[in-house]
């Protein structure tokens, strides 16, 4: 017998979210019928987009996200035991899963091929945060050797994979994050030109100082006056990729933050601002992953994650990567 537990989001968040917000409840695994697998999940996001999404679905409701799992049971030929595969079943440790039922959004794939790195980063640089990097990125920015591009976010899973791939597209490359060991971090380990640490910087002045020729592609992942300022320093025919709004995800939906009037720069320096969910490159994940686990391997992209051990950690983890705890990845080793 098989006990399954899962986190359950029985009430809206309001502000940043909290323990009462969710049950955590314990069922015992059903026996599977033809087509169908056993999946015991060993690695567990936790993104921003878990808050971002909230409202999105009726309460009570499954807490969503990905995860990397192993098929410990199957009548299934095509997903032997052993296999293991990514599922946006979320915050469950055991699931039972009906591949063909499977529709897009909810996900099933097999594990890429890691060639012996962690297999934590199939939700991670090797997941769906590094396609988002990927494509949202180059398909949007579309950068060339020798331009300017700003990251917010910066230490992020996405906003670190971003600069990453611009320094390795041969773009000066700055990134805005929230503390100094972050910062230093960018610089040293991850060669960003230059990082500001946006809550004690005067960031329209270190923006001028950090990139006197001005902006070329900005890569948005935080909203609110940060994102203002630095679209009001781009140049002419400069793209902005919009990826998220961090900066407001905890605000109240009734009264969110208010930031500078945009379109006069938008207008004056003729920007494209287009925003992506990485879903609309689906069908071309597996060509992002080819390239970051080679860009991995041959050390030109370092995927650093933040690691919390535990299933009854899961919601620690989550709030802690909503307030920044987090350099690189956040995931739950179950």
């Amino acid at each position: 017998m098989v006990i399954a537990k899962k986190y359950v989001v029985k009430k809206y968040f309001e502000g940043l979210p909290k323990p009462e917000d969710y049950d955590i409840v314990e069922e015992i695994l059903q026996p599977i019928k033809a087509g169908g697998i056993v999946v015991r999940a060993e690695w567990i996001s936790v993104d921003p987009y878990l808050r971002a999404y909230n409202r999105r679905t009726a309460v009570p409701y499954d807490q969503y996200s990905y995860q990397v799992g192993v098929v410990e049971e199957s009548k299934n030929p095509d997903y032997p035991i052993g296999t293991r595969v990514v599922t946006h079943k979320g915050w469950s440790n055991y699931t039972v899963i009906y591949p063909k039922e499977i529709t897009a959004e909810e996900t099933i794939y097999k594990l890429p091929d890691l060639r012996g790195l962690s297999n934590s980063l199939g939700v991670g640089a090797v997941g769906m945060p590094g396609a988002t990097a990927y494509f949202g990125f180059l398909e949007l920015c579309k950068p060339k050797p020798g331009e300017t591009v700003v990251v917010t976010g910066a230490a992020g899973a996405v906003g670190s994979i971003v600069g990453q791939i611009a320094k390795i597209k041969g773009c000066k490359v700055i990134g805005f994050t929230g503390s100094d060991d972050k910062v230093q971090w960018l610089e040293k380990e991850l060669g960003f030109d230059k990082a500001i640490n946006y809550k004690t910087a005067n960031v329209a002045q270190a923006l001028k100082e950090a990139a006197p020729n001005g902006v070329d592609c900005y890569f948005d992942n935080v909203g609110g006056d940060l994102s203002s300022a630095i679209i009001y320093q781009m140049n002419l025919f400069g793209r902005v990729a919009v990826c998220g709004s961090i900066s407001a995800y905890n605000e109240d939906v009734n009264n969110t933050p208010k930031a500078n009037l945009l379109q006069p720069a938008i207008v004056a320096k003729q920007l494209r601002i287009e925003g992506f969910i990485v879903h609309r490159w689906r069908n071309q994940w597996p060509r992002a992953f080819a390239d970051i686990v080679q860009w991995i391997e041959s050390g030109k992209l370092v995927a650093r994650e933040h690691v919390t051990e535990g299933f009854d950690n899961i919601f620690n983890a989550f709030v802690g990567m909503l307030q920044g705890e987090n350099i690189g990845k956040a995931v739950v080793k179950v």
